[in-house]
Order: C-alpha cells, then structure tokens, then sequence
C-alpha cells in the first residue's frame, strides 16, 4: 500500500489568507507553508484514491508524480474520491476534478444528500463529466481498484453549516455525516486508517486503529482551549468536531503499535511549525505531525 499526504492543514490552509496570528506570521516568515488537508491512497501503486478534494487540490495533484498523466494522454491513475465529510474543505476540489472523462464519489447518504442538494456539486459535475455517486455505509467494506478494500466508520453528526437547514439531516442518531475510513491491503499484509474530523474517541475508532499500520488523525487543534487562547474566540475544540491533540495522546500511549501522524492541523495550533514544540510529547506516545508531500509505503 502507498500513500502520499497531499495536504496537512485544516480549512484555509497555513498561512490564512486572512489571519495574522503568531503561527500565520511564522509560515510567512519561513515559507513554511501547509496546504489544506488531502490524502491519495493505493493498492497497488497504479489506481489511486483521494480520501477528501481540497480547495488546493489543483496544486496537490501536480506535485504528486504518481498522479501525472501518462505522456500524450489524458489519463490519469486518479479512480475516485471517498469523503470523509461534506465540509468545505473537503469538497471544495471536487469541481477541479470536473475535466476527468469519468469519477467516481464515494459518499455516506447524508453526505451525498448535501452535495446534491445544499450544495448542488453532484449537478454541477455532471454537467462537465461522467460522475457516479456511491452510497458508503459505516461497517460495510467497499472493494477498490488495485487490490484496496475500505470500510468507512462513523465518527459524529457535525453537519457542515451550509447544510444546517437540510431537510430529514437533523436526527440526533445521524452520526455519519463525519467517518473515517480504515484502507486494507487485498493480501491483508497493510492497514490504514484516516480520520481527520474526530470530535471524541469514540469505541469505532478503537476498533478502527486495532492492528493498523498506520493512523494519520485528527491534530486540527493542540489544546481544548486553542482559540480562545489565540483569537479570543470563545468555542472550545469538542463542540467544533475536533478532539484536542492534548486529549488524544493518552488514547496513543495505552493503544500502542500503531504509526501515528497528526493531520488537519489548524492555522493556529503550534504544531503546524517546523519545529513544533511540545514535540516530545508526540515522540513519547509514537507520534508526530505529518508533514505535505509525504510519501509512505507500507
């Protein structure tokens, strides 16, 4: 199994267009940037999968090499997307993949229904492309291209906000718009597992990281109270859908085994810098932060 991190920040990328805070002057400062939060996954190093289409897809896939055309074609080993959730961030690139002779989205229900409805990028696809929308169901494993099997897990009810007023999407028990997904090799030789929305640890995450490889999770923020420490917000990391880093780390330390890397980091979490402090206590539970342009074969 192969994968390439093609983005590591959360929604607006390092550095925010439009935030001066300390973490935002120090990439401007050092060039020391992070596109938003993308990943590309392969069975067999030949057909890949994007795991979410960042805002920054275009940029991603052209510094990808196993993304590339083959010479004098418009073919591309790219064979679909699979959306961990229907925020902005993670759906905005779909439109940029608009030019592909075919693409197949692989979305839970409510998901789909957002992306068709509140925010109609199924229509708009298929106005350009041969677009095929599959329904992902948390526990039931889809079969990949190139030998991959993914099975999705349930991880929250956070809706995005353009979808707030979406008919029937409102049920407390509707706890699929925000999953993970757990990639196995078709030998059973590799596992992964993305989670870059993970608001509590959750018994389906457990299950999810047990015998895995490698876990890129959720590192949006490195403390409950980050924004309103930074920005003088007043949210707190829990109720925007994000487990702190500080909360996660003790799940790491008793689940041992496990690569574990740190993605979707947030513009202002100290992490995000080169040399992020606290790093130690990354290291100490086997951790680090992952970093754009990764590649990693397992």
């Amino acid at each position: 199994m192969k994968i390439r991190v093609l983005g590591t920040a959360a929604g607006g990328g390092l550095p925010q267009w439009n935030c001066g805070c300390a973490e935002c002057a120090a990439a401007r400062r050092s060039g020391a940037e992070r596109s938003q939060d993308c990943l590309a996954v392969s069975g067999d190093g030949r057909a890949w999968y994007l795991v979410n289409a960042s805002p920054d897809l275009r940029t991603q896939l052209l510094a990808a090499p196993e993304l590339a055309p083959a010479p004098g074609t418009r073919d591309t080993p790219l064979r679909g997307v699979l959306l961990t959730s229907g925020e902005l961030d993670h759906t905005l690139g779909l439109l940029t993949l608009r030019e592909a002779d075919r693409l197949t989205v692989h979305a839970t229900e409510p998901v789909r229904r957002a992306l068709h409805q509140a925010f109609p990028v199924g229509p708009l696809l298929a106005s350009y492309t041969g677009s095929h929308w599959h329904t992902v169901t948390p526990g039931e494993p889809v079969e990949l291209a190139g030998g991959l099997r993914a099975e999705a897990f349930a991880l929250g009810g956070k809706r995005p906000r353009y979808a707030a007023d979406l008919p029937g999407e409102g049920r407390p028990d509707r706890t699929d718009w925000v999953t993970g997904y757990r990639f196995t090799a078709a030998d059973g030789a590799a596992c992964a597992v993305y989670a870059p929305g993970l608001a509590e640890w959750t018994p389906a995450m457990d299950r999810a990281v047990a015998g895995a490889d490698l876990v890129l999770l959720d590192g949006t923020f490195s403390t409950a109270d980050e924004l309103a420490e930074r920005t003088g917000g007043a949210r707190r990391s829990p109720g925007m859908g994000h487990l702190a880093v500080r909360d996660s780390l003790p799940h790491l330390a008793r689940r041992p085994g496990p690569r574990y890397l740190y993605t979707h980091l947030n513009n202002t979490n100290p992490l995000a810098r080169r040399d992020p402090p606290r790093a130690a206590d990354l290291a100490a539970a086997v951790a680090a932060v992952a970093e754009d342009g990764m590649l990693i074969e397992l």
